[in-house]
């Protein structure tokens, strides 16, 4: 495709070529721009509703690699032959509840037996059964019905804690290690056994995670239950999400390169996501949190305002469309005059004065020719409305701003800290209250402020836990509700920096930016078959496979993080700033800058998959001719819903990690963030746009003050879409330009705080004897248990005889 910027042969114009154009030829030339840059950005809204899963089908059918497809028939094969042994009249459909359990019995009994081959074949049966007994089956709703009802029938006889165990040997399977890591080439034959325990163990957690209203009232209690031991150090003795932390790095560390890390990762983003829960429960436990903790209630629900949003800006007025023609008359006109005054006007980096490899940046992709601007946000024309969604989905507002201002305790301090020694000449600290001396004006900003304070959760937290710093002794005993996230953030404590480095490895290797060099990891162990292809139709059959496989990997990690996050920063503050430091001493925020640096809209609607071979469509019907045509044209969807779920989750970690961090906020303006975020606002998805503005808002001020005048339909769509913190002086700095940053003391300073959480809550083995109580009780330290080593025990007579019987006891003195 042409570039939009271009000049009719594809070579790109830059501003001071367009400024040597005659006159006439410039305008159509413009004009031409503008159309094919409408055509461009002109583009209807992404239909895109955000959740924590994608369609049950479509999580399904990401567990396996296209290379998987005939292994289907090896499961149902090894299930027949089996099945066949004992009941040689019936399909298994046509059994009833009894049978059914008697054979699944039957089943997991066969685990247990010494012979590989034999364990794998019983293996294979059981995941034929998780698969849904498909061959039996006419239709997907059908193999999906006996999916469920197979999968609660192997829960129920115990099958999951064998997994456990087998999986646990597999782990431990130093002769397989030692064998892959010689291998010059790994495939998909060198991990056959851990992908069959990882495929059942995955279609179990998947399954029974999906409520379903019409689920029987034993299912329920089934599912409650194992959500509760899934969670629990009960397999193992550790929650099963450690376990398979454990595998991750092990494979990042090179010991076991042939595990199949997308089923890994895949099973631990469901088993957190089942146990912790999604963003539903997460707005329930902050809201029941806040009740705890007696703060007010929530100002709104802000799933139900995000899915509210529109993408794009509103249309323009008529006044404003004339200001901006005359705005583009008088550029014109500047660069007949001087040329170089063009340059003001490209997106470039405050902190450099020229770099030639900026402007190529800056130019490709179509994205940052003054004209050609294809952002709808930034587009001089009048917008089309929107496409109109249901209106069960919207939620009607007030006219006005999407969010309630925010206004934290801290901001009013400094206002009346600045109020009082600008009018009176002295300050009161951290007085809130007294407004003595102050003008009228003055009391009703106060005012105004009170009305919008919002104390958050973590706030609080701080507060308390510096109250136990102070006080370890009166403090009293700190009451911990062992949730499943505190169970989760106990177990992965001890080795929780060596489990985000592991994961940004791997991200690392699966994002799209990155080159293939010889020292990175091998991700596509589980994707690869034993013989490579030999014709085209098999090349692009598998060059789709291991895109899909790096998209599906990057969703996995994407979520994993960012729940992971989220849930530790409701449990406590503290435990989300121990992940994110270590996040981002791990280089997570330029990770995923690099991710976006690419051509974002290229990405999102990338056709990757092939969908007459996902499961559960390819067990079922007859699977038709394949021809390069076929897999060029990949599916008719308007996007790829893992891509744009995994951008957004990204942005979301990079918000997380960032805010409120002044020091963390500067290394995205060294980094020369703003020209990367801004390409990512071309997706017409409100949430992505939001995403994207606020990590904008946080920086504006420090890009100084030629970026916002050339970006102010950025500025106003900022003003429109975030958040407003009242005294927050984002789109100004006028004080904090000049503010020096300290990456080192303020991180430092944060680490120690969180040792010293760590140090209080987990690590009872160091605590301070000088705090220990002591017992003065004569009777209870008498009457403590004592356990005398054995040798003692045998020389017992000799040693009273010595230290007892042989000297001489003044006992007057002792009673005195």
């Amino acid at each position: 495709m042409m570039d939009v910027g271009g000049n009719g042969s594809g070579l790109p114009v830059n501003n001071k070529q367009k400024a040597m154009l005659p006159n006439k030829s410039r305008g159509d030339f413009t004009r031409n721009l503008r159309k094919d840059s409408e055509g461009l950005s002109e583009s209807p809204d992404l239909e895109f509703e955000y959740a924590d899963t994608d369609k049950w089908a479509a999580e399904l059918s990401e567990l396996y690699s296209y290379t998987e497809g005939p292994e289907f028939a090896l499961n149902r094969k090894c299930f027949e032959e089996e099945f066949r042994t004992h009941v040689s009249d019936k399909r298994w459909t046509e059994l009833d509840a009894a049978q059914h359990r008697a054979h699944a019995m039957r089943l997991l009994d066969s685990l247990e037996v010494i012979a590989r081959e034999k364990r794998l074949k019983v293996a294979r049966a059981i995941l034929y059964m998780a698969q849904g007994t498909f061959a039996e089956c006419s239709s997907e709703a059908e193999v999906q019905h006996w999916m469920r009802y197979n999968i609660f029938l192997l829960l129920d006889v115990g099958t999951f804690s064998a997994l456990v165990e087998l999986l646990n040997m597999e782990i431990d399977n130093s002769a397989a290690c030692s064998s892959a890591v010689r291998k010059p080439a790994i495939s998909l034959a060198d991990s056959t056994d851990l992908r069959v325990l990882l495929n059942i163990m995955y279609l179990m957690v998947e399954t029974i995670q999906q409520d379903d209203p019409a689920d029987r009232p034993e299912w329920k209690l089934i599912r409650e239950t194992f959500r509760a031991e899934l969670g629990s150090p009960l397999y193992n003795n550790e929650p099963v999400s450690v376990m398979l932390f454990g595998m991750v790095t092990k494979f990042c560390s090179g010991h076991a390169p042939h595990f199949p890390m997308k089923k890994v990762l895949l099973l631990l983003w469901k088993s957190i996501l089942f146990t912790l829960g999604g963003f539903e429960q997460l707005l329930s436990i902050k809201v029941r949190k806040r009740e705890e903790l007696g703060l007010p209630p929530l100002p709104e629900d802000s799933i139900r305002v995000i899915r509210s949003m529109r993408a794009a800006s509103p249309p323009a007025s008529a006044s404003d469309l004339i200001e901006q023609q005359q705005k583009r008359a008088r550029r014109e006109h500047k660069a007949l005059i001087k040329q170089d005054n063009l340059d003001a006007f490209n997106e470039k980096d405050p902190y450099k004065a020229d770099d030639s490899r900026d402007d190529e940046d800056d130019n490709d992709d179509n994205d940052n020719s003054i004209e050609a601007e294809t952002f709808p946000l930034e587009r001089d024309e009048v917008m089309p409305p929107p496409i109109p969604h249901p209106p069960s989905e919207r939620v009607s507002f007030p006219k006005g701003l999407p969010w309630a201002p925010k206004v934290r305790e801290k901001d009013i301090e400094n206002f009346l800290e600045s109020s009082r020694s600008k009018f009176i000449g002295y300050t009161l600290g951290s007085d809130t209250d007294t407004v003595v001396g102050l003008p009228r004006p003055i009391h009703e900003s106060i005012k105004t402020l009170k009305q919008h304070k919002y104390v958050s959760i973590a706030e609080t937290q701080i507060s308390k836990e510096e109250e136990f710093q102070k006080t370890p002794l009166s403090g009293g005993e700190e009451e911990v509700e062992m949730c499943a996230t505190e169970l989760l953030y106990q177990g992965i404590l001890p080795s929780l920096p060596q489990y985000m480095i592991a994961l940004l490895k791997i991200l690392l290797a699966a994002a799209p930016t990155s080159k293939a060099k010889t020292d990175s990891i091998n991700i596509l162990a589980d994707v690869l078959p034993e013989e490579m292809p030999t014709t085209v139709l098999q090349s692009m059959k598998l060059g789709v496979d291991v895109n899909r496989h790096k998209e599906i990997i990057v969703k996995a990690i994407s979520a994993i993080l960012l729940l992971l996050l989220k849930h530790f920063k409701l449990n406590h503050i503290y435990q989300f700033e121990y992940m994110a430091q270590h996040l981002v001493f791990a280089n997570c925020i330029p990770l995923i800058l690099k991710f976006f640096n690419q051509n974002i809209m290229s990405y999102i609607t990338a056709k990757n998959s092939i969908s007459v071979l996902d499961f559960p469509y390819c067990v079922v019907h007859e699977l038709p001719e394949l021809t390069a045509e076929s897999l060029e044209a990949g599916d008719n969807n308007q996007f790829c819903w893992r891509n744009l779920f995994s951008c957004i989750n990204l942005l979301r970690i990079l918000n997380k990690l960032t805010k409120w961090k002044h020091s963390r906020t500067m290394m995205l303006v060294v980094f020369k963030s703003a020209p990367i975020l801004k390409r990512a606002l071309k997706v017409k998805q409100a949430m992505m746009q939001l995403y994207v503005l606020k990590l904008l808002k946080v920086q504006t001020k420090y890009l100084g003050r030629q970026w916002r005048k050339s970006n102010m339909k950025t500025m106003s769509a900022i003003y429109q879409k975030v958040r407003h913190r009242l005294n927050d002086d984002w789109a100004y700095g006028n004080d904090l330009d000049a503010r020096p940053w300290d990456f080192q003391a303020e991180e430092c300073a944060l680490r120690a705080n969180i040792e010293r959480f760590n140090s209080r809550r987990y690590d009872k083995s160091h605590s301070n004897p000088e705090f220990l109580p002591v017992d003065n009780c004569l009777q209870s330290v008498l009457g403590q248990r004592v356990d005398l080593p054995e040798d003692f025990q045998m020389n017992y007579d000799l040693w009273l005889e010595r230290e007892v019987f042989a000297k001489p006891i003044s006992w007057e003195e002792l009673l005195q």
